[in-house]
């Protein structure tokens, strides 16, 4: 049976876990260092510790490393708005701004880096905040959504440290618009997640205005562990989060040993009070829960006197005299039985459980073997999602789930296969027997892809229309895309962070010409975008939103061939763009793509006072406008654009140099006047 007929709601307790901890042996664990420790905000170890005599050690860790994460605005090799800021002690904690010693995440559309050298501002992530990315044309629906938990997930990270406790305490260090925290997960020594905390409506209805030391109230466990993950929902955020650094504390093996030891006992021997105090007659009743008769009529202050022939006695007094017992103590004859749920048509039946989750359809069909037959239909696995799984999902899971999925049409695999619980054999194996009639196909970060992945996604799954690949770059690369170029039906193509050659992708668009939305942000340095971008001028002229977020090789000619393709509704050109000047390109795309309603232009350089004009004069129907870094911008220029782009929502100022401090109130006057959220930004 799968994992999930057995998966818990996050947060549920496991004692079969608790126990198969504490029969570790810890013995090769014992290997304590003679050190000194310091406070957490000082210099030296990582690692804090406090004796306590009879009970080992207190610890508290930083993050010895990084071992996955969905989205990172830094690129790897850059030591600026990485993963890796939140290995070691804080380094800006408690100050409160923006930095680049710190980790943002760009988890929606779009992603950066910052290099101090390009320009004297630093860039920043835009688009990991609020709900902008939900009413950009590029949005996407959710596969299964049922299984969503009430505050998704947008974005993870996860950690190891040095050494396993007892988690008593995890403290994050947000140092820029904090309360992005939703969930903090444990990885045990019997390698599963369990969920020490999960957030509340109530916790996220007011973020703090300033950086913070974030330590929600854990779970009581005695799991072993030195690996977390943190997931993040930017949902309620006025403006993106950075994190810090984040700390660990626990109780050392020898003193988590002991205490388990110490619990296990009382247990055992509260339990052998209630089996003495059962069998001797004396247990108390359990109010709501089940027992012997005796127990049941006790609620309703009955003692039956039983002595030596007593359950004759019992079984005269259920016969003859229980009926006039229940009425002289109000007590209402069982109704006559109504319609049975079973006894409902199975096309009913069926339409009823397309409502359930995955994890509650796998708990429905242990409940009898009409409902067995029912909730492992292929009909209610047309569509199936383990993002919100991700921490039961597993090659096993794969094999249950490719005997019910016969009509498998949706699959989002995204987040799934850390730590080795999915194989790529499997993988390709789920695939050949369920991907043949597959249109839509999401393995953002999936740790498990290769090559051999790859090839049999190109081969097996030739209906696609939808194929997200985002941040699926490993160690080595992924070299085998060249089998992707037999997909001709695509009319989404996310390739976010993920490294492809620049032939492989032309002869893909060529082949693809339905193609209706691009994504090609952070794609490495192989590609050349002005010929990508005369490529769709050419074959791909029903696209409606392509993202180019620091794209390289693109110039003013690559921006004149985007003008050509007219349905264009939303275009992302942060950082791609370096040329001192756009010529007429902007002109030409405003004027030929009359439908765009969302424009990112973060941090192009090129952009003149004559661009703005333009925006204002042909952006009608805008609705995004981003204009992050534009060092040329005034507040001339922005009311020109607020007056004359009446559908406009969103305009990010942030960084803009000829912005100046005494132009916040003004802007904030803006705002309000013209109903428009207007993101800017003080220098720290």
């Amino acid at each position: 049976m799968s994992l999930l007929a057995y998966a818990g709601e996050p947060g549920d307790s496991s004692d079969t876990e608790a126990e198969a901890d504490a029969l570790v042996d810890f013995t090769a664990m014992l290997r304590q260092r003679q050190r000194e420790y310091g406070g957490w905000f000082g210099s030296g170890s990582k690692m804090q510790a406090e004796e306590q005599s009879d009970q080992g050690y207190y610890l508290e860790q930083y993050v010895l490393g990084v071992l996955d994460f969905s989205s990172q605005y830094g690129i790897d090799y850059s030591i600026s708005y990485t993963a890796a800021n939140v290995i070691g002690r804080p380094t800006k904690y408690p100050a409160y701004g923006d930095y680049p010693e710190t980790f943002p995440m760009v988890s929606r559309s779009g992603a950066g880096r910052n290099t101090r050298s390009d320009f004297p501002f630093n860039s920043r992530p835009q688009r990991t905040y609020g709900d902008w990315w939900q009413r950009a044309p590029s949005a996407t629906r959710e596969i299964q959504p049922q299984n969503l938990p009430k505050l998704a997930t947008h974005d993870y990270v996860v950690v190891y440290f040095e050494e396993f406790v007892v988690p008593t305490e995890v403290a994050i260090f947000e140092t820029f618009n904090p309360g992005a925290v939703v969930r903090i997960w444990a990885y045990s020594l019997t390698k599963h997640w369990t969920c020490l905390w999960e957030a509340t409506e109530e916790d996220l209805a007011r973020p703090p205005a300033d950086s913070r030391r974030f330590a929600p109230p854990l779970k009581k466990t005695n799991l072993m562990t030195k690996t977390l993950r943190i997931d993040f929902n930017h949902s309620r955020l006025n403006y993106y989060t950075e994190i810090d650094a984040i700390m660990l504390c626990g109780r050392t093996v020898f003193q988590a040993q002991k205490l388990i030891g110490k619990e296990k006992r009382m247990q055992q021997r509260s339990q052998r009070q209630s089996l003495a105090a059962e069998v001797l007659g004396h247990s108390p009743p359990h109010e709501g829960s089940g027992g012997t008769i005796s127990n049941k009529l006790r609620t309703l202050n009955f003692q039956p006197n039983v002595g030596e022939d007593g359950a004759t006695k019992l079984h005269e007094f259920i016969n003859n005299d229980l009926s006039q017992f229940l009425m002289e103590n109000r007590v209402e004859p069982p109704a006559p039985p109504q319609i049975c749920l079973t006894d409902l048509p199975f096309e009913i039946l069926l339409r009823i459980l397309s409502y359930l989750d995955l994890k509650s359809l796998f708990r429905v069909g242990q409940v009898s073997r009409i409902f067995y037959d029912i909730s492992t239909h292929p009909l209610l696995y047309a569509e199936l999602s383990l993002k919100p799984y991700w921490h039961v999902a597993s090659s096993e899971l794969l094999c249950t789930l490719a005997r019910r999925a016969t009509m498998l049409r949706k699959l989002d695999l995204s987040w799934c296969g850390g730590l080795g619980n999915v194989s790529p054999t499997e993988f390709k194996k789920f695939l050949t027997q369920r991907g043949d009639n597959l249109t839509h196909l999401r393995l953002n970060s999936c740790k498990f892809l290769n090559a051999s992945c790859i090839e049999n996604v190109g081969i097996v799954c030739d209906n696609l229309i939808e194929l997200s690949l985002r941040n699926c770059a490993t160690d080595p690369p992924l070299l085998n895309f060249s089998c992707l170029a037999n997909l001709k039906n695509l009319e989404r193509l996310d390739l976010f962070q993920t490294a492809f050659e620049t032939e492989l992708l032309l002869s893909m668009l060529e082949g693809n010409r339905k193609l209706k939305h691009l994504n090609l942000a952070f794609c490495g340095v192989s590609v050349n975008m002005d010929n990508v971008a005369a490529h769709l001028a050419t074959y791909n002229t029903q696209l409606i939103s392509l993202d180019l977020w620091k794209a390289h090789f693109l110039s003013a000619r690559g921006l004149q061939s985007l003008a050509r393709l007219h349905q264009l509704e939303e275009l992302d050109l942060g950082w791609c763009l370096r040329e001192a000047s756009l010529g007429d390109g902007l002109f030409q795309l405003l004027s030929n793509c009359p439908k765009l309603k969302k424009l990112f232009l973060s941090a192009v350089r090129g952009t003149t006072e004559r661009d703005l004009m333009h925006i204002a004069a042909l952006g009608k129907n805008l609705e995004q406008l981003d204009l992050m870094g534009i060092l040329n911008i005034t507040h001339e220029r922005v009311y020109d654009i607020l007056v004359h782009c009446p559908k406009l929502q969103l305009l990010d100022l942030s960084f803009c140099d000829n912005i100046m401090d005494r132009d916040f109130d003004l802007l904030s006057d803006w705002s309000r006047q013209f109903n428009v959220d207007i993101k800017s930004s003080r220098h720290h």
